[in-house]
C-alpha cells in the first residue's frame, strides 16, 4: 500500500500534502479558540477596571492577542484557499508560537507571569506538526527563549511593564530547571502520543482503505451476478434489490421506502419458503416470469431479515417445452405418415371403383347415383386431410429465397381482408423493412393459418395488428396480435400440437404446420394470451440463412 511521511513518520495511504493539511487545520482552529477565548478575558477585565486606570500591561497583551488572532483568521483563509500548505509554513507556524508566548511572558512578568504554559502549548503544536524531533527543538528554542527574558530582566537589559520582584540566583536556577525540564518533558512525551497518534492513523487508513476496497468489491458482485437477489428486514419490508433482480421483475431503479418484499415476489415468504429450493410463476410489466428461488434466514437484531435469491427460469422453461413438443410432433409426423400411406392406397382404390361405377353403362338409378356422388366427395375430403398429414408430417424443405418480408406479409394480410371471416376487423399494420431468406409459399402459408385463426377469433367489431420488426440485426420479430384472447391459460402448451383444436370442425393441423414450417427455416414460433391482453403470435425468423 503506498505511504508517505511527515517529519520522519510513515503515514498509510495519506498524502503528505492532505495530512499536512489537516494538521495545520486543525491547530489553526484550536489556535482561533484559545485566541478568542483569550481576547475575551483579556477585554473583560479592561471593561472591569475603571476607564482612568487602564493597565499598560494589559493593553499591550489585549493588542497582541488581538494581533494572533487577526494572523489566525488571515492564515485560516489561506489555508481554505490551498495556500501554506508546506513544511516552511508549519514551521513558521511554531516559531510564531514560541514568539506570542515569549511576548506574553515578557508582559506578565516573566519569572511571575502566568503564561508560561503557553512555551508548552508551542511545544504541543510542534509535536502535531513536525513530529517529536520538531517538538524537541520547539522545546530548546523556547528554553532559550525563557532563559534570555530572565537575563535581560535580571541584569536590567529589559524592563516588564509590570515590574518584577528581584530575582536571585537561586530562584533563576530554580525557574530555569523547573520551567526547562517541563519543556522538554512535554517534548518527549507530546512526541510519543504524537508518533503513536500517527501510527493509529495510519493504520486505520489502511482499514479503511481495505474497507472501501472490499465494499467497492462486494458493489461490483452484486450487480453483475446473474442472478436476482432481494434482501429484507424482519417485517419483509425491501431493504436491497441488485440490478439483475430489478431486471428480472421489472421494477423501478428505485423502489418506494417501505415497500414490501409480497408486492415485490408475490408468495415468496410463505410458511415452507424456507424448506427447499423451488419454482413459482409471476406477473411482471414484462409478463409471466418462472423463477427458480431459494429464501434463506439472516441473523440480527429485532428477528434478522430474509434474503432471497432467484434465477429466472423462463426462457429455459420455453426451451425445455419447445424440445417436448419436437419430440411429441416426431413420434406423431412418424405415425401420421404410416397412417397416411396405409389409408391413402385403400382410399385410391374405393375412389376408382366409385369412378366406375358412374361410368358403368345402365346405371341409371337415382338413389345409386347420389350415393355415388356421395362416396366420391368423402373420399376427396380424406385425399385432402391424408395430403395434410402427409405435409405435416414430412414438410418438404424450404426453398430459401431472400426477399422483403414486410412485402410478403401485406400481400397476405390484403388478400384475407376479402375473406369473410375478416368483415368488420380492424387491421393494423406496422412494419419495419426487411430482407429475410425464406421459402415465400411456406411463410405464405403459415401467415394464412395463423392470421385466419386471428381474424376469426377477434370476430365482428374486433382488433388485429401485424408489427414487423428487427431485434439486434438477428432475428425478424413478426408479432400477430388480436384483441380476443380466447385461448385458456392451460391449453397454450398444447396449441401447436397436432389434431388439437379449439374450434369446432378443426383439424388441429394448421397450427402444428405453422410451427413445423417455422423451425424449419431455423425460426421459432410462441403464443401468449389472456383476456385482458389479448393473443399474440411471436415468430421469429433468422436474418441469415
Amino acid at each position: 500500500m503506498p505511504s508517505s511521511s511527515v517529519g520522519g513518520l510513515v503515514l498509510a495511504g495519506r498524502p503528505e500534502a492532505d495530512t499536512l493539511r489537516t494538521r495545520l487545520v486543525w491547530l489553526t482552529v484550536f489556535r482561533t479558540v484559545a485566541t478568542s477565548l483569550s481576547l475575551v478575558a483579556v477585554a473583560a477585565r479592561l471593561f472591569l477596571q475603571p476607564i482612568e486606570e487602564p493597565s499598560r500591561a494589559d493593553m499591550l497583551s489585549f493588542a497582541v492577542i488581538g494581533l494572533v488572532y487577526v494572523f489566525t483568521l488571515v492564515y485560516g483563509l489561506m489555508l481554505r484557499g490551498g495556500r501554506g500548505v508546506d513544511r516552511m509554513a508549519a514551521v513558521v507556524q511554531v516559531a510564531g508560537d514560541l514568539v506570542v508566548a515569549s511576548m506574553l511572558v515578557f508582559l506578565t512578568g516573566v519569572g511571575d507571569s502566568p503564561f508560561t504554559f503557553t512555551y508548552l502549548l508551542a511545544v504541543i503544536g510542534a509535536s502535531i506538526l513536525l513530529d517529536g524531533r520538531g517538538a524537541l527543538v520547539a522545546a530548546g528554542a523556547g528554553a532559550v527563549a525563557y532563559t534570555l527574558l530572565l537575563m535581560a530582566v535580571k541584569y536590567g537589559w529589559m524592563e516588564p511593564p509590570l515590574g518584577i520582584a528581584p530575582l536571585s540566583r537561586q530562584r533563576i536556577l530554580f525557574l530555569l530547571i523547573s520551567n526547562l525540564l517541563a519543556f522538554f518533558l512535554m517534548a518527549v512525551l507530546a512526541g510519543y502520543l504524537s508518533r503513536q497518534l500517527s501510527a493509529a492513523g495510519g493504520q486505520l487508513s489502511e482499514r479503511e482503505a481495505d474497507l472501501q476496497k472490499l465494499d467497492t468489491l462486494q458493489r461490483q458482485i452484486l450487480a453483475c451476478m446473474p442472478s436476482g437477489l432481494i434482501t429484507s428486514d424482519a417485517a419483509g419490508v425491501v431493504t436491497f434489490v441488485n440490478r439483475a433482480a430489478s431486471a428480472i421483475l421489472a421494477l423501478e431503479p428505485r423502489l418506494a421506502p417501505g415497500t414490501l418484499v409480497e408486492a415485490v415476489l408475490p408468495g415468496a415468504l410463505g410458511p415452507d419458503a424456507r424448506l427447499r429450493r423451488r419454482e413459482m410463476t409471476v406477473q411482471t410489466t414484462a409478463g409471466m416470469r418462472t423463477l427458480g428461488l431459494t429464501v434463506t434466514g439472516l441473523e440480527g437484531p429485532g428477528g434478522g431479515g430474509t434474503l432471497i435469491v432467484f434465477q429466472d427460469l423462463t426462457e429455459l422453461r420455453r426451451i425445455e417445452e419447445d424440445l417436448k413438443r419436437a419430440d411429441r410432433l416426431a413420434a406423431l409426423g412418424t405415425l401420421s405418415a404410416q397412417l397416411a400411406h396405409e389409408i391413402r392406397n385403400p382410399l385410391a382404390a374405393m375412389r376408382g371403383s366409385a369412378q366406375l361405377l358412374v361410368q358403368e353403362p345402365g346405371t341409371t338409378d337415382p338413389t345409386s347415383a347420389k350415393l355415388v356422388e356421395i362416396l366420391l366427395r368423402e373420399s376427396d375430403r380424406l385425399s385432402k386431410l391424408v395430403d395434410d398429414f402427409l405435409r405435416f408430417a414430412r414438410p418438404p424443405p424450404p426453398s430459401l429465397q431472400r426477399l422483403e418480408l414486410e412485402v410478403l406479409v401485406a400481400e397476405t394480410v390484403d388478400m384475407l381482408r376479402v375473406d369473410p371471416i375478416a368483415q368488420e376487423v380492424q387491421v393494423e399494420m406496422i412494419l419495419a423493412p426487411v430482407r429475410v431468406p425464406v421459402d415465400p409459399d411456406q411463410l405464405r402459408q403459415v401467415l394464412i393459418n395463423v392470421l385466419r385463426n386471428a381474424f376469426q377469433a377477434a370476430g365482428r367489431g374486433g382488433q388485429v395488428r401485424v408489427t414487423l420488426e428487427v431485434e439486434e440485426e438477428e432475428l425478424a420479430l413478426l408479432r400477430i396480435w388480436d384483441s380476443a384472447g380466447s385461448i385458456p391459460v392451460a391449453d397454450l402448451s398444447r396449441i401447436f400440437e397436432p389434431f388439437f383444436s379449439t374450434r369446432e370442425g378443426g383439424t388441429g393441423l394448421g397450427l402444428s404446420t405453422a410451427y413445423s414450417i417455422v423451425r424449419a427455416h431455423g425460426g421459432n414460433i410462441r403464443v401468449r394470451s389472456s383476456p385482458q391482453e389479448g393473443t399474440e403470435f411471436l415468430i421469429q425468423l433468422p436474418l441469415r440463412g
